[in-house]
């Protein structure tokens, strides 16, 4: 059951109203949302894989022979979370096209969860417009290969088809969480997203909005026409910050 939880009082125009933080309870597996995998030697890029925006799944197995050794893109557009056995490692994007991997030796499934922000569509590098992952990607100086390459349909899947279950202890895998809240005075709201790193917000099963980390504004706006009086459903992507248990409501825009 999905139990929104109470924490204090916000002011509208001088009313007292009930702020809220969202407990997420609930996830629904990533795996629900694959397109049809293409293998291939080398990684294909966005463009070869027919993929316009959104984000696709990179992965291969790797062996290790030490405790680190460094993860190195040739070229990566526009932002890369990393696992390996489904554990995050961290993140590369165009300007940090490098990570070091921290895992036992032995052999692993490395998992590059790629988003392409967004494309170019003016200036001298429009026709360097490539998005994904392309080109070498080597660790300890070393080739990878034999890749299975993913489409993920994230942002145009119905949400009322996905199905979620009991968040799991210890499942820091990308997937999407589910959460309940309630008002009973349809004002404008927003929600603050701070301490997630990157994804996607539907309100109702209708989509909202993204949110990065790394930009300055870090709350979504709950246009007051999306808002039910009673009981409102929220449901979050998140690509790399899955231990996130809970997000919250503001009566003003957050901004880091």
């Amino acid at each position: 059951m999905l139990r929104p939880l109470v924490l204090g009082l916000i002011m509208f125009s001088g009313q007292a109203l009930i702020a809220q933080d969202i407990i997420l309870e609930q996830k629904a597996g990533l795996s629900q949302v694959y397109q049809k995998t293409i293998a291939a030697e080398n990684v294909l890029s966005m463009n070869d894989l027919n993929v316009e925006f959104g984000y696709v799944l990179y992965q291969t197995e790797i062996e290790t022979h030490t405790e680190s050794e460094e993860l190195e893109l040739e070229n990566i557009r526009d932002y890369a979370a990393v696992y390996v056995d489904g554990q995050l490692q961290g993140a590369v994007n165009d300007s940090r096209k490098s990570l070091a991997l921290q895992v036992k030796q032995g052999k692993h499934q490395l998992q590059l969860y790629v988003e392409n922000i967004g494309r170019i569509t003016y200036g001298p590098e429009i026709t360097d417009n490539s998005k994904g992952v392309f080109g070498e990607i080597t660790l300890d100086g070393n080739k990878l290969q034999n890749w299975k390459m993913i489409p993920l349909h994230v942002r145009n899947y119905p949400i009322k088809d996905l199905v979620f279950e009991q968040k799991k202890e210890g499942d820091d895998t990308p997937g999407f969480y589910k959460g309940e809240f309630e008002t009973k005075q349809l004002k404008k709201i927003h929600l603050n997203m701070t301490g997630w790193g990157m994804g996607e917000v539907w309100l109702n099963k209708k989509y909202l909005g993204s949110y990065w980390e790394e930009e300055k504004q870090q709350s979504i706006l709950i246009p007051l026409e999306e808002l039910i009086a009673g009981k409102n459903e929220i449901v979050i992507f998140e690509l790399k910050n899955n231990q996130q248990k809970k997000v919250s409501l503001s009566t003003t825009p957050i901004f880091k």
